[in-house]
C-alpha cells in the first residue's frame, strides 16, 4: 500500500465512523437528519469525532452517543 492509499483508507474509515456516530445519535434521539446536522455543526461535533477517531472508534455505539451528549452539554454550558 502506498502512503497515498494509506491516507485515503484512514480518511475513509474516519468518515464512516463519523457517519456511524451521526446515525446512532439520530436514532437515539429520534431526530431527523437536518436536526442532527444543525446540532453537530453548532457544537462542532464533527471536528470532535474526527480528531478523536483513534480512541473513540473502538467504543460501543451506546458509549459514543453518551460521549457526544456529554460533549454537547459541555459546549452548551460554555455559552
Amino acid at each position: 500500500m502506498t502512503p497515498m492509499e494509506s491516507t485515503m483508507d484512514c480518511k475513509s474509515k474516519t468518515i464512516e465512523f463519523v457517519a456511524f456516530c451521526f446515525e446512532q445519535y439520530k436514532k437515539r434521539h429520534h431526530l431527523d437528519t437536518d436536526q442532527v446536522m444543525d446540532l453537530f455543526e453548532k457544537y462542532d461535533v464533527f471536528s470532535y469525532l474526527q480528531e478523536g477517531y483513534e480512541p473513540l472508534h473502538t467504543q460501543a455505539a451506546a458509549y459514543l452517543v453518551e460521549d457526544i451528549e456529554e460533549f454537547i452539554r459541555n459546549r452548551q454550558e460554555k455559552k
